[in-house]
């Protein structure tokens, strides 16, 4: 009887053991991807366990982001190039390891070194996942695959408030932050012996150069571009937002020099293909979006309101819901309706939250969680309609043996739209916050018309998206 690894034609020949791989996949990425949301409703925890500084409390979530975003595209290469299985299970094993590193922490400075390799290990598996779903899967099943990481995605990030929220209340508050690591450990050490089992071994006899010049470009643009969005309130004066504009020379610089490469680290003719570039100008821009939604609410929920960890999960629950049944049903039916479902979410999603804002407007008291469920459901429902099938979509066209490169770039596009995302609608949100003397309910009504914003101009490339597909199809008829 076999007992190694099977290979994508041993998958391939048995459905069952494709969708088997995929859950592999699934349960690591929605690790990774929770503890981007998880850690919010534990930083009062931590504050006090630790006798973290505002500073401190910045750094274990904004260095997690900025890791992961560093990891992606280079994770993803080096799997495309050489065994996405060995480089999927090297980052589970390391998001495994630092997990509980980040439980055992006894001073705030180990926490945040914690975090940061707990950040890098997600972006080195969370492109693998991508590009396993590419070589797997083919046509509508393609589509359900990718259905069901977007309904991860938009469940993990959604849900990780109410799971801290839980945690926290059971194991209290002084050690309630610690499980919201350490739950990661026995999740881990199960998935990673189920991956040596169930992912195909390499099938790729092709050794390229990684590319190190283009690495460490990216890296230092991604750098220098994020973080003074990442370090926003934490830094004085307008001196870091020239790391900006550095940032896109350097990111421009990488463009030359990727033009030149006879093996680039990225293929810049991926963003020739209509579906990739404007997909992931979507994705961009959605995820500013999307992403600071969650920060405002819960801010405002808890420091506004006096809601407790739990209670401001709770609140959340109804776009956590609507998000992963409309993901699922998403990615069975984009290949039949295409960008006009990408359309229909946007829209959605925009109504949602025009009628939150409302809600509030309305009801600005304590029972405001039930004053914002419904349109919460309703933008919940609009988020699963956009990214999965915009994922779908975006990496249609794409060869199998780039899959996890295009991820990474597009993975790398919605963390600095997040980035974006979060800096812009906080800034608003505590400037109105300041100005009105403490008036949190319009704080996050003017918070949420910036979210509105980057929603709406998702929702303009996406409909270009689709006037300009039909206006080719026509052509082509």
């Amino acid at each position: 009887m076999r007992t190694g690894p099977r290979t994508a034609s041993d998958i391939a020949q048995g459905g069952r053991r494709r969708w088997e791989a995929l859950g592999v996949c699934l349960v690591a990425a929605f690790m990774s991807l929770l503890d981007v949301s998880i850690v919010n409703v534990a930083l009062p925890s931590i504050q006090q366990g630790l006798h973290a500084s505002e500073a401190d409390l910045q750094w274990i979530v904004s260095g997690y982001a900025l890791t992961f975003g560093l990891a992606l595209v280079p994770a993803g290469r080096i799997g495309d190039a050489r065994s996405r299985r060995a480089v999927f299970m090297a980052g589970l094993a390391l998001f495994t390891a630092s997990s509980a590193a980040a439980g055992m922490a006894p001073t705030v400075l180990w926490l945040i070194v914690a975090r940061l390799v707990q950040g890098a290990a997600g972006g080195v598996l969370n492109p693998q996942v991508a590009g396993l779903i590419q070589q797997l899967f083919r046509g509508a099943e393609r589509g359900r695959a990718f259905g069901a990481l977007g309904a991860v995605i938009g469940i993990a990030t959604a849900v990780g408030p109410l799971l801290g929220g839980v945690l926290i209340a059971m194991a209290g508050p002084a050690e309630g932050w610690r499980w919201v690591f350490y739950v990661n450990v026995p999740v881990g050490l199960v998935a990673l012996a189920l991956a040596w089992w169930l992912l195909p071994a390499p099938i790729y006899g092709e050794q390229r150069s990684l590319d190190p010049v283009g690495v460490a470009l990216l890296g230092a643009g991604v750098v220098a571009f994020m973080l003074p969005f990442l370090q926003e309130r934490q830094w004085p004066g307008a001196a870091k937002w020239l790391l900006v504009p550095a940032g896109v020379v350097v990111l421009l610089l990488f463009l030359a020099w990727e033009r030149r490469h006879p093996a680039p680290l990225v293929d810049l003719r991926l963003f020739k293909r209509r579906s990739y570039g404007l997909g992931a100008a979507i994705a961009l821009l959605y995820f500013a979006g999307f992403t600071a939604i969650f920060f405002i609410f819960t801010v405002f929920l808890q420091n506004g309101r006096g809601y407790n960890a739990l209670e401001a999960g709770l609140a959340i629950t109804p776009f956590a819901l609507g998000s992963g049944t409309a993901a699922f049903v998403g990615g069975r039916v984009v290949s039949r309706f295409g960008r006009p479902l990408v359309v229909l979410g946007l829209a959605l999603v925009a109504f949602g939250l025009g009628t939150a804002w409302l809600a509030v407007e309305l009801w600005p008291g304590r029972g405001v969680a039930w004053a914002t469920a419904l349109p919460l459901l309703a933008g919940g429902l609009g988020s699963g309609l956009v990214i999965s099938p915009n994922q779908t979509l975006t990496l249609a066209e794409v060869p199998h043996t780039q899959g996890g490169t295009a991820a990474g770039v597009l993975q790398t596009g919605q963390r600095m739209g997040s980035a974006v995302g979060i800096a812009a609608a906080g800034a608003v949100f505590f400037a109105t916050l300041a100005g009105t003397k403490g008036d949190w309910a319009a704080a996050f009504r003017h918070g949420l018309v910036v979210i509105l914003v980057f929603v709406l101009a998702a929702l303009a490339v996406a409909c270009y998206d689709m006037i300009s597909g039909r206006r080719a199809a026509g052509r082509g008829g």
